[in-house]
């Protein structure tokens, strides 16, 4: 017979308006956004002008899109398959850049606004494992 074991829950304190406040008026917290954003507009300004491209040549340029490359396989497939595969790019170009440069900063905020601070052993006051 299978036993329940019960979950234990993790306690935060209670964080106030005035942390909250205190924290998105620093400095640190403007450096995160620079550097979110630094990322995220440019690469959709450039997803966005490359899928409306896309979409104007398939109205627009049929004959060009109608090409084939080779056998049945014309140039709008390979368009559309590109789209796939640039959405897969821009991901892992994401997480590469979150890991790097935003991540390890909202780390230290997040602990600033919980009052966690890792001890030698990389567990935080509340018994979870730092990544």
């Amino acid at each position: 017979m299978h036993q329940e074991v019960p979950v234990t829950q993790l306690t935060r304190r209670e964080i106030s308006q005035q942390d909250y406040e205190r924290i998105h008026t620093s400095t640190e917290f403007a450096e995160l956004r620079k550097r979110f954003r630094g990322f995220a507009f440019p690469m959709t300004v450039v997803f966005l002008v490359w899928y409306l491209l896309y979409v104007l040549m398939s109205a627009y340029a049929t004959g060009f899109m109608s090409t084939k490359v080779l056998g049945n396989i014309n140039v709008g497939l390979i368009f559309g398959l590109l789209q796939f595969l640039s959405t897969f790019v821009i991901t892992a170009m994401y997480v590469r850049h979150s890991n790097k440069n935003t991540d390890p900063l909202a780390d230290d905020l997040r602990e600033q606004l919980e009052g966690k601070t890792p001890d030698e052993s990389g567990t935080t006051e509340k018994g979870t494992t730092r990544a």
